[in-house]
């Protein structure tokens, strides 16, 4: 079958609705490559967005599925228990502990139940509704999921959305700096966060504080580190839980298990999934064991929350990212990509910043060198361009004028700076000819 047959059947049975942000089809990939129904090689870097930090089909998690598979496929945990569940939570309290007193874990299928999960537990927890969110910032398709992602375009149509969530700015400097010190900027986000609690809503009505240490879908924004442990103190003051969203920045993407450990702080409860299974559907709510002890029995559960299979593949999964030293390699893999584009930025003055953390990097283009006017534009044909060259390349941002790279992080160095050379060619190519 060819690329353009699948298209062709996909139209005829596939909702418009899910769209189809490129024509590309993939028939097979391994490691940070992939081929399409017609046989053309492709150099990976989305990752199946942030999804393969471990590159695709790791020997080790495919032989774990297959060999779950074959004893127990199913089991609903909460009125069977299976070890693989019990394994996975021991090995998620050992890498990412969430304080002196205890972690504890509850597994569900995709990262926007584990959102609607941790709203719920903090709710428990704390006997309050409101949960404050951010500009920019992504959690999820879902009732809650989409309450408390920003960009519209993923919700047109589908409110009424849930109560009690209140949207308070990122801390963006590149496009709210005004010609502030960085650190002036960020004192001063931290005191409009003060102050919204006084005008927007206060903070005894306030269950938990939700953000992601480096914004995904919004465009690989990080916050600033003394933003973030500025939040730390302000829950603490008044008795909000602080809960990060890790969905896309965990597992050695950002050069650590979490991105918070970049920050020197500890979340209450934290959420994760995408790189987790290496593609087999699983996620996580973690969090202090006195905060998830407070959820009510009965509340928490799932049909196929924490399939034994999905648990054995990302038991699988982190053992191989332990033994290859995954965390290095985010390391590594980051500091050739920041590299790169820091050097495309002196060429081509579409660029207009280059941010991430570790291997989360990522471009923002814009015309005539002013933030607020972002290409779009461009952004879609140099994803064109370099897919038309065997790379695959995917775009992020409330204005789509982002393009983010989440290649495997097993990439090879020569395949890695392959890419980034294609990526350069495009750019300045379309650039110099516009």
């Amino acid at each position: 079958m060819t690329s353009k047959e699948l298209l062709a059947r996909r139209e005829q049975v596939i909702p418009k609705a899910i769209i189809g942000s490129s024509k590309l089809t993939v028939a097979s990939a391994k490691g940070a490559r992939f081929r399409d129904m017609d046989g053309r090689e492709f150099i990976d870097f989305s990752g199946g967005i942030g999804v393969l930090n471990a590159g695709h089909c790791p020997p080790e998690v495919v032989k774990a599925i297959a060999k779950q598979s074959g004893i127990l496929m199913h089991s609903f945990f909460n009125l069977l228990n299976h070890e693989p569940y019990v394994l996975l939570a021991e090995k998620m309290a050992e890498i990412l502990p969430h304080g002196p007193h205890g972690t504890k874990t509850m597994f569900v299928s995709t990262g926007a139940e584990a959102v609607e999960n941790a709203v719920k537990i903090a709710r428990q927890a704390t006997g309050r509704q409101g949960i404050i969110c951010f500009t920019g910032g992504f959690h999820g398709r879902t009732l809650m999921g989409m309450s408390l992602t920003s960009k519209v375009g993923y919700k047109t149509g589908c409110g009424p959305f849930a109560p009690e969530v209140y949207r308070l700015p990122f801390p963006d400097y590149y496009h709210n700096g005004k010609g502030l010190k960085y650190d002036d900027f960020v004192e001063q986000e931290l005191a409009n966060f003060k102050k919204y609690l006084s005008s927007v809503v206060e903070p005894a009505q306030v269950a938990a504080v939700i953000l992601e240490p480096v914004q995904g879908e919004g465009g690989f924004y990080v916050t600033p580190t003394r933003y973030l442990q500025g939040l730390r103190e302000i829950c603490d003051q008044y008795g909000m839980l602080l809960i990060l969203d890790e969905v896309q920045s965990g597992f050695g993407r950002t050069g650590r298990w979490s991105a918070y450990e970049h920050y020197g702080i500890l979340p209450d409860i934290s959420t994760w999934a995408k790189s987790l299974g290496s593609g087999i559907p699983i996620a996580a709510v973690m969090g202090r064991a006195d905060v998830m002890d407070k959820a009510l029995g009965g509340t928490l559960g799932g049909t196929y929350a924490g399939n034994p299979v999905a648990c054995a593949a990302a038991l699988a999964s982190i053992e191989y990212m332990q033994r290859i030293d995954i965390n290095k390699k985010g390391e590594k893999v980051g500091a050739v990509i920041r590299k790169a584009f820091l050097q495309m930025k002196k060429e081509c003055s579409a660029i207009g910043d280059v941010r991430g953390l570790g291997a989360m990097m990522a471009i923002e283009l814009v015309k005539n060198g002013d933030p607020n006017q972002p290409d779009a534009a461009l952004t879609k044909n140099l994803v064109d361009a370099c897919a038309a060259r065997g790379l695959f390349l995917i775009s992020a941002g409330v204005y789509g004028n982002v393009i983010r790279v989440l290649s495997p992080l097993v990439i090879d160095q020569t395949t890695l700076k392959t890419g980034l050379n294609i990526m350069r060619e495009e750019l300045l190519r379309l650039t110099q000819n516009s």
